[in-house]
């Protein structure tokens, strides 16, 4: 069976890390636990909130891997001097990924009566409008820009 990819036109020039970035969502887990939602707070602010019940801020780390929003929860060893009748309350522990779009920062982390809220930000992306040199003549080679060349491109993503 062959896979059909969203990105196979010519037009689509430079989407691999898109790409591979949909594969892997596509392929992690589909776990529910813990359950969480995301809130739009503004225009450029989101927050997770995760049910993280029974867990302290010491068993819970939130990390920023790559592109990646990775939270993780870990249960202290267990107390084996109770005895339960029934255990219905989860006390396993968990790894949640986010994938993050290029950007977004984290930009507080709370936990609060069971929830643990994680505030991103998106900054304002700055538009950035380069000429291209068009010469005359059969191309070798693609050529490189020179270091001012770089550095005007980089002045002008500043402004």
């Amino acid at each position: 069976m062959s896979r059909v990819s969203l990105f196979n036109s010519p037009l689509l020039l430079g989407f691999e890390r898109v790409e591979r970035l949909l594969d892997s969502v596509a392929k992690s887990s589909s776990d529910g636990y813990p359950p969480y939602n995301i809130e739009r707070l503004g225009d450029s602010t989101l927050r997770i909130t995760l049910a993280v019940a029974g867990f302290s801020n010491e068993a819970l780390s939130a990390t920023v891997e790559a592109d990646q929003l990775v939270i993780r929860g870990k249960q202290p060893e267990e107390d084996n001097s109770r005895e339960y009748l029934h255990r219905g309350i989860a006390a396993r522990q968990f790894q949640k990924s986010f994938v993050l779009a290029e950007g977004i920062e984290v930009s507080a982390a709370h936990l609060h009566n069971g929830l643990l809220e994680i505030d991103l930000v998106r900054p304002e992306p700055s538009t950035v409008v380069r000429q291209v040199k068009i010469t005359a003549g059969k191309a070798d080679k693609p050529e490189t820009a020179t270091p001012e060349e770089a550095e005007e491109v980089s002045v002008a993503r500043v402004r």
